[in-house]
């Protein structure tokens, strides 16, 4: 098996892929851990497609904490610990996943030529020098991340989001390469993560050029705009999932399986029967008049 370029390894280590792939199952939080791994249909795919799903879970549970921290291991790293529920405590890594996956209005068949371009042409970036690791593991991941594109296989966008986080994380602080979780982005201080979505919402010009260059046709000279969407729609979809019903809402019967997090950490407390003050007319109107 054929060992990759420096700057292929820069890149998978950079992005964390390579340190989710090494690591068992177990390490990982449970939301993560329990997911059930995506079904791919090029043979040989299967360890980094769950490699890649873990990953996105970490880094999602790294953006959950940095809108909603709360008293997880992932807000202390962050710096931000509170003793009212957060993000992980609101499930919103799963849910940042899900939207992801599901009903984000990006372009259609995106994810895919992302990643490629991120993968052929991401050494351009000067990475920082990635650590020692064992040459089969990395050409291991090398060749399944390969096998996944040249198949065509489906790329979810919640791991190809995962990975810009995780580089442009690198990127803002070399010492990311470095500590708890898989995830760069995860590991970074709460302003490290605002200076990711600074560079993401327009700074970053050796990006955008990079991907530019390696992205297909209908894509060249969007791509600025379409990491600017993604961007802003991060935050919002989390803010959105950390003080919504999800994390407790039941499907099947259409009820709250408990109290949100969210309801817990804002001190919402519904009415039943609603407030006073929006019953009836205002002031006692009962038409309007120019």
């Amino acid at each position: 098996m054929a060992t990759p370029s420096p700057q292929r390894r820069a890149f998978l280590r950079a992005t964390g892929l390579t340190g989710a792939f090494a690591a068992a199952p177990a390490l990982f939080a449970p939301h993560a851990a329990a997911r059930p791994v995506r079904p791919v249909r090029a043979p040989g795919t299967g360890p980094v497609a769950a490699a890649l799903d873990r990953l996105a879970h970490d880094t999602m549970s790294g953006l959950a904490v940095f809108v909603m921290p709360g008293p997880d291991p992932y807000s202390r790293a962050q710096g931000t610990p509170r003793d009212e529920p957060g993000g992980i405590e609101a499930r919103l890594p799963a849910f940042l996943v899900e939207m992801l996956d599901r009903f984000v209005p990006f372009p259609d068949q995106i994810a895919g030529p992302l990643l490629r371009a991120l993968a052929q042409g991401a050494g351009g970036l000067r990475l920082p020098r990635p650590p020692d690791e064992p040459d089969a593991d990395v050409a291991r991941v090398d060749r399944g991340l390969d096998l996944l594109l040249r198949n065509d296989a489906t790329v979810p966008l919640a791991p190809v989001v995962a990975l810009l986080l995780n580089l442009e994380a690198v990127r803002v602080d070399p010492g990311a390469l470095w500590g708890p979780f898989a995830s760069p982005f995860a590991r970074l201080p709460h302003a490290g993560k605002a200076e990711v979505f600074r560079l993401l919402e327009g700074p970053d010009s050796d990006l955008v050029a990079l991907l530019d260059r390696h992205l297909p046709a209908p894509y060249h000279r969007s791509i600025s705009g379409l990491l600017k969407f993604l961007a802003n729609g991060l935050l919002v979809l989390a803010a959105l999932g950390g003080y919504s019903e999800w994390g407790v809402f039941d499907p099947g019967s259409r009820r709250l399986t408990g109290r949100p997090a969210g309801w817990r950490a804002s001190g919402y407390t519904p009415s039943a029967d609603g407030w006073d003050e929006f019953k009836g007319y205002y002031r006692g109107r009962t038409e309007a008049t120019d």
